[in-house]
């Protein structure tokens, strides 16, 4: 097939838009529904903000069915850093929710017959049943491994990432790349995903500037260079030179 031909067939694909300026473009309109996206990239590249700003925008503007789930900080604690960047969720319930492990813990005790990994699964089962959800984040991929007490990594992430398919939600899993390392996962988690977003810091001159790159994206002819990012009041913008 051409690529003219690819690029007919995928546009047809209904897409998640990121509301990243330049990069829905480079998308061919956006995410792929019901793709499973790794946000990879180490310390300090805004991989929390521009997961929540992909939540935001869809919940703000489109109405959709958002939700954020964090393990390493409160949803209080998000919700205010999210806030000082221009993101305030008020009036957006209950299309946006936070979700934090504090919650899950409180769960986990009321049904004590029941494991943290499927507590966690039923919360977002029964909200995914009242609030319809169409985009998911996991932040982090790393932490819901330990809280999951997985046991064999590699067949526990294939069916995480298979439930989260069957659901049909368009999920973006947040992982942290090791300082020393160019590795985007530890168990084969990019081989499972439908599409991996790697964020990365470069030096240059006496500045450090944010880079975006599309690694993968299943279903979506794409560029594969690195482009600048930058974040202002108007949002995110990728800058493709």
């Amino acid at each position: 097939m051409t690529y003219a031909g690819i690029r007919a067939r995928t546009m047809t694909e209904e897409r998640i838009r990121t509301y990243v300026r330049g990069l829905d473009e480079q998308l061919q309109g956006g995410i792929p529904q019901g793709h499973v996206v790794l946000l990879a990239g180490k310390p300090g590249t805004m991989k929390s903000s521009l997961a929540f700003h992909v939540l935001y925008h869809n919940a703000k503007h489109e109405g959709r069915g958002a939700v954020y789930v964090t393990l390493e900080q409160s949803a209080q604690s998000l919700l205010g850093n999210m806030r000082g960047l221009g993101m305030d969720t008020t009036g957006l319930e209950p299309r946006f929710s936070v979700l934090d492990l504090s919650l899950i813990r409180k769960k986990l005790r009321q049904l004590s017959n029941k494991s943290w990994i499927e507590v966690f699964r039923m919360y977002i089962e029964n909200l995914d049943k009242t609030a319809d959800i169409s985009v998911l984040v996991i932040d982090s991929l790393p932490v819901l491994e330990v809280m999951g007490k997985f046991e064999d990594a590699r067949e526990d992430l294939f069916h995480m990432f298979e439930w989260l398919r069957e659901l049909g939600i368009t999920s973006m899993l947040i992982t942290e790349m090791e300082q020393d390392s160019d590795k985007f996962a530890r168990h084969g988690e990019d081989f499972l995903s439908d599409g991996i977003v790697h964020l990365d810091l470069r030096r240059e001159d006496r500045n450090v500037n944010l880079y975006l790159s599309v690694v993968k994206m299943r279903k979506t002819a794409h560029a594969r260079g690195y482009f600048p990012l930058i974040y202002d009041a108007g949002g995110f913008e990728l800058v493709v030179q």
